[in-house]
This record gives C-alpha cells, structure tokens and sequence, in this order.
C-alpha cells in the first residue's frame, strides 16, 4: 500500500513546489515591474493567507500570489498584538549584518563586551559626530559599538563622479591608521586623500537594502533599530530591552 500513497504524495509536493515557485516569479515580476530600478531582495511566504511578504529596495511590502494585490505597510498580528513586519525586519537586519565580517567594520569595543551594536555611520554627519564623542562612555557600559560606512550623499553624483562623503569614507578607511583618522574625521579634522580595495560601497549598498536612510542608524544584537543619536543613558536602555520591545523597522 505505502509504495502506491508515496508516489502520488511525492507528486503532489512537487507540484505544490512549482506552483509555490511559479508565484513567487508572479510577484517578483509584479514588485520589479513598478518602476526601473526597483530590485527584490526576498520573497517569503507571509503570515496573511494569499500573501507573499517581499523585502524590495529597502521596502517591506506584502503581494498577493498571483501579483494583483499589493499592500505597502506594517502587518499586525490583532490577535496577539505583534507587529509582524518589524520582528521579519528584525530578523532579516541581523542575518545580513551577521554576514558582515569584523574585518569590514570599525570596531571600539571593551575588553569582555556584555553587548554590540552596529552603526551606520557618515563622517560629516553632526548627529554621527555627536554619537562618536561617547565612545569612551559606551565602552565603560560593556557595549562595543561596530561602525559600517553609510555615506549620506551615495556613492556617485549625478554626473557620475564619486561623492564627497564617499570619497572621505573611502580615504578613512585606507588611512595607514585607520581608527585615528575616523577619530579625527568625527572631531571635524581633514582627512588625507588615499584609496584602497574597500567595504563602503557594498555596506551602503547593504543599509540601503535593510531600509536605512539616515545617520546614524544605530542596530542592535537583535536586529532591532533604535534610532538615531543616542546618550550613553539611552542606548544603555535599549541594549538592555526584550528583543522586539524597540520600536523600529
């Protein structure tokens, strides 16, 4: 009996996978098609039935399967109360963010870290300044504080050139003593012209994908964003918070 019901369930999950696939190329082309430019990250199966959840040029929207329908704001979870779009935003930042490795990032960090965050960061943004200057003070908390380059101007003008903030990224990260010129670049201080194989493009090009847009865009462990500048007070509370607990995403 089993070797006549396991062809015909084998059958039947294949197809299930093909109609499965054939859905998600649906709404893939449905979300690309909106406009030039627009890319999909991922497609998910979503909570809601008939919807797939689709992360696209740091957009987290919800399509229906057969790529009619689309609805373009947070799920909520009425039963429950839980925002379901912020805990898959949450999910999807520290998959990502875990991808980046420690040899890609600016690390100030105590010796035994009883937490880290990272940060999107732009060398000539004030809050970003003003954020940096507690550097000390988060260290002596236990938090490390991770920076990723995200440089508020782009990578390139219209007109195709590299953009100054990108440039001046671009030059602290080849600096011969790469902390002490992002130490200078915070406190206002030039920055000697240098280029060299480095991560500023692909981290702007990530922040962009998780939705940042601005500085300082401040992550925690958990995926959560807080926000942007922060005192030692405040970012003390949020590292401290329950996962999920932190409104942002």
């Amino acid at each position: 009996m089993l070797k006549k019901i396991l062809p015909a369930i084998l059958a039947g999950a294949f197809a299930m996978t093909a109609v499965a696939a054939d859905d998600t190329k649906v709404v893939r082309d449905a979300v690309e098609g909106l406009g030039p430019g627009i890319k999909v990250d991922t497609i998910a199966p979503s909570p809601m039935p008939g919807f797939y959840q689709v992360v696209a040029s740091g957009r987290m929207v919800y399509v229906s399967a057969d790529g009619r329908y689309m609805l373009n704001g947070n799920l909520i979870d009425l039963k429950n109360q839980t925002d379901l779009s912020a805990a898959s935003w949450s999910a999807t930042r520290k998959a990502a963010l875990a991808k980046v490795p420690a040899s890609q990032r600016l690390i100030y960090s105590p010796a035994n870290p009883k937490h880290t965050v990272t940060v999107f960061t732009d060398v000539d943004c004030g809050f970003c300044r003003q954020l940096h200057s507690h550097i000390d003070e988060f260290n002596k908390q236990g938090i490390a504080v991770e920076y990723v380059f995200w440089p508020r101007e782009g990578i390139k003008t219209t007109g195709g050139n590299d953009t100054p903030s990108y440039t001046k990224a671009v030059s602290v990260w080849c600096a011969s003593d790469r902390k002490n010129a992002f130490n200078e670049a915070m406190k206002g201080g030039s920055v000697k012209a240098a280029t060299c194989t480095n991560p500023v493009k692909d981290e702007f090009e990530l922040g962009e994908r998780l939705g940042v847009n601005g500085t300082p865009t401040v992550v925690t462990e958990n995926g959560d964003v807080v926000g942007g500048y922060l005192t030692p007070e405040q970012l003390l509370k949020a590292v401290n918070a329950p996962a999920g607990s932190i409104k942002g995403g």
